[in-house]
């Protein structure tokens, strides 16, 4: 699904991952993550794709919002389980969405 966003200015959080080959409760933690994130203060939606590439994007009000995100105690276990056991490689690049549109049928 594409996420429906506030208008513009906002953030962007891209979160691209090459995985290991372990599962060991990977996803549930992600299905974990994706239902606390949504509660979160500032949180403004998600997309997802994994193939070869995993690449989510989450949407958030403000850089403070992502911030609280990235060291939300629950999170911070899960960065710590996907850097042992998940994921091969990960890059996170926050950006400031300054326009968008959207086509719809």
């Amino acid at each position: 699904m594409i996420a429906k966003t506030v208008k513009p200015p906002y953030y962007a959080v891209i979160f691209s991952s090459l995985k290991t080959l372990a599962d060991n409760g990977y996803l549930e933690m992600a299905d974990s993550m994706m239902e606390l994130a949504k509660r979160q203060a500032g949180f403004l939606g998600v997309e997802s794709a994994r193939n070869e590439v995993g690449i989510t994007v989450s949407y958030w009000e403000s850089i403070d919002a992502i911030k609280k995100w990235q060291a939300h105690p629950a999170h911070q276990i899960a960065q710590e389980r996907g850097k042992e056991n998940w994921y091969e490689k990960y890059a996170v690049r926050i950006c400031k969405v300054e326009s968008d549109y959207y086509f719809e049928k």
